[in-house]
This record gives C-alpha cells, structure tokens and sequence, in this order.
C-alpha cells in the first residue's frame, strides 16, 4: 500500500540523485551528498525509489549502486509529479532537466 505523504527526507534522496545524472550512487555517497538523512533512512528510500520504478537498481559487490531511471516519467509519472510537487512546496532546489 502506498502511503500519501512524501517526506522531506525523501525530496532529498530524490534530489542527489537527480543532481547527478545518470551518475550510478551508493547508499553511502547519496548519504554523504544528503542533507541531514541518516544511512539507514537513504537505504530505505533507495529500495522505495525502485520499486515505484523512478531509480534503477545495479547490483554490484560490495554494494548496490542507484541512479534516476531514464524511463521514470513514463514508469510512475503520478508519482514523480507528487515528488517535484512537494519539493516546490519545501523549496528544494532542482533542476530543470530532473523531470524525467
């Protein structure tokens, strides 16, 4: 079941990602590049991201790499407008081209 609200946290795991292309991430890189969301908290909004189809996945040793899917928009476009539409209201600076 998908819960409604979409967290501050959230907006900006979505947003190191975004703000790195199609650069590949670990947990630990998006939490160094995050502010102020703790490790635990990234890994579940990574494992989140790719199940609503907005992240890719590449599962690689040690640990899991992600990036913003290409494919996002035509994936989950209702939820990724909800996304950029929170992140407008708590003023997350994205940039044009993340609308994937």
């Amino acid at each position: 079941m998908e819960r409604n609200e979409i967290s501050a946290h959230e907006v900006e795991v979505y947003r190191v990602l975004a703000t790195n292309g199609h650069r590949w991430l670990s947990n630990r890189e998006i939490h160094e590049l995050a502010n102020g969301v703790a490790p635990r908290t990234v890994r579940h909004l990574t494992k989140k991201l790719v199940g609503l189809g907005i992240v890719d996945q590449a599962e690689v040793f040690p640990g899991h790499r992600f990036r913003i899917s290409a494919h996002a928009r035509q994936r989950n476009r209702g939820y990724l407008d909800r996304l950029h539409g929170v992140a407008s209201i708590l003023g997350a600076d994205l940039q044009p081209g993340e609308n994937q």
